[in-house]
């Protein structure tokens, strides 16, 4: 935001956020959950609403949901209960959404998230508890199709696919001051969703949708603002820009002396503009009223207490170890402790190579540097925490320089391998022969006399340019440690 904003003004945001559960089938019926399938493939006669037929809830559904209320530190209620939420839209065939609205499975939670601290010289983070409103279960609708090229200008396609897909909603108080607390709000809660499995939370699937509730106030006031509601943000970035984005707009309308009104807002992502798509509906226009063919879901406190000992360390527990247990930085920690397979690849390596630091170096730049060049994620690549562990063993003993480890990287993700029979087999094995090395010294210190010269005078930056010509002439095999000793060793006029 600008500075001129900031000085008049405080954005006030909450957020609501849905989630896919991992489940094979759907919330209230047997249809399989798929992504990708052809339109209407995935469906069942519950999704269809066909005269009949009677929802039976998915206990597996509940369990996720349990788990994701048990992590965000919420208190998980012993009975919940679901209603029906009316409004006509094409691709709600039953012409309602189960939901629950009055009584939720889980209230009361928090997270922590990290933001930026200004009153730190270096510009670091310090972490802010955001409260969560609720956590509560409900179906997912269809989806409508608009497409000029597929159904002509006029028509919209339904597929039902996802209706019924079993999703959490999870509500944040309005405790966001910023678009990129908002950001950090969303990244933070992705990840404590995918260390406990229960979803695979991808925004880009459609498993991880953001609605924005945002509003303004005079810098200083406690009162709140009229909120409006950005709807189907589906990227971090695009949350970030629409918010900014209605932010200023609402400053504009409040200093032309007009009245924020609340409504349904899109953001347009090419002009990065909001704009009004309806008046926003208030909870009584949807008429909840308890669905009759479900009865409460009641949960037991010894199955609740059951879930809570199956959560698995979550990123911010894993950070802490990670830095008093490996000696790491908190920056690395922070960053090996992003997923939960990162942190458990990480560990795995360290297990076999016995060299924390090394194996966080090597994962944090060398591997992440292969993976985003072959644009895949860890999951999908074929290097082994064996064989990464091999690999830095190989470094280590001198088998192997780093220059040529790092050659092997790109493969190893992609098809995977054994290093050493790698090394072998390329002639990256490291060139230890003292003869040779000596003899390379020896040529490199003759052929560039002026830098020795500018050495011996106390410009020590040239040793860089004098190792370099040592490295080629070796073929990039020699280490780099002893290249360096042997040059030192040489121009000081002490034998090689």
């Amino acid at each position: 935001m600008n500075d001129a904003f900031n000085r008049k003004y405080e954005i006030v945001i909450g957020l609501e956020v849905h989630t896919q559960l991992r489940t094979e089938s759907k919330l209230f019926s047997p249809a399989p959950v798929s992504y990708g399938a052809e339109p209407n493939h995935s469906v069942e006669p519950v999704c269809l609403a066909l005269p009949g037929v009677l929802p039976v809830l998915n206990a597996q559904a509940v369990q996720c949901a349990i788990l994701a209320g048990l992590a965000t530190h919420c208190r998980i209620h012993t009975r919940s209960v679901f209603e029906r939420k009316n409004y006509f839209y094409p691709d709600l065939p039953k012409g309602y959404q189960i939901s629950q609205f009055e009584f939720p499975l889980a209230t009361d939670g928090w997270i922590e998230i990290p933001v930026s601290d200004p009153s730190t010289p270096d510009g670091g983070t310090t972490t802010k508890r955001i409260r969560l409103t609720r956590i509560h279960m409900e179906e997912d609708a269809g989806k409508s199709i608009h497409d000029d090229s597929i159904a002509g200008a006029d028509a919209t396609l339904v597929d039902l696919n996802r209706a019924g897909i079993p999703l959490i909603e999870i509500v944040s108080e309005p405790d966001l001051r910023s678009a990129a607390e908002a950001g950090s709000y969303l990244r933070t809660l992705r990840s404590i969703l995918r260390y406990i499995d229960v979803s695979d939370a991808d925004m880009e699937k459609g498993h991880f949708r953001c609605d924005a509730n945002v509003s303004i106030r005079p810098r200083g006031s406690d009162e709140l603002g009229t909120r409006t509601e950005l709807k189907n943000l589906n990227s971090f970035r695009h949350v970030e820009a629409a918010i900014e984005a209605e932010a200023l707009r609402q400053a504009a309308v409040l200093d032309s002396g007009g009245a924020v009104t609340q409504a349904t807002m899109a953001f347009d992502v090419d002009s990065a503009r909001t704009h009004v798509l309806r008046l926003k509906e208030d909870a009584h226009d949807y008429r909840y009223f308890p669905d009759p063919d479900l009865i409460p879901l009641v949960i037991a406190d010894a199955d609740v207490e059951r879930l809570r000992a199956q959560l698995p360390e979550l990123a911010d527990e894993k950070r802490i170890r990670f830095e008093r247990q490996y000696g790491l930085s908190e920056y690395d920690s922070a960053q090996l402790s992003t997923s939960r397979s990162l942190g458990e690849f990480f560990e795995a390596v360290v297990g076999r190579s016995g060299n924390a630091k090394l194996a966080a170096n090597w994962i944090l730049r060398d591997v992440a540097k292969a993976l985003s060049d072959l644009d895949l994620d860890l999951d999908e690549s074929k290097l082994t925490p064996d064989a990464l562990a091999q690999l830095l063993t190989l470094v280590e003993d001198g088998t192997t320089t780093a220059r040529s480890a790092k050659q092997l990287i790109v493969d190893l993700v992609r098809e995977g391998g054994d290093p050493g029979a790698m090394v072998r087999d390329r002639g990256l094995e490291a060139v230890s022969d003292s003869g040779v090395l000596a003899a390379a010294v020896e040529e490199v210190v003759v052929q560039h006399a002026d830098n020795v010269a500018k050495y011996r005078a106390g410009e020590t930056k040239v040793l860089n340019f004098l190792m370099g010509q040592v490295m080629r002439r070796t073929g990039g095999k020699a280490d780099p440690g002893t290249v360096q000793d042997l040059l030192v060793k040489r121009m000081k006029g002490d034998p090689t």
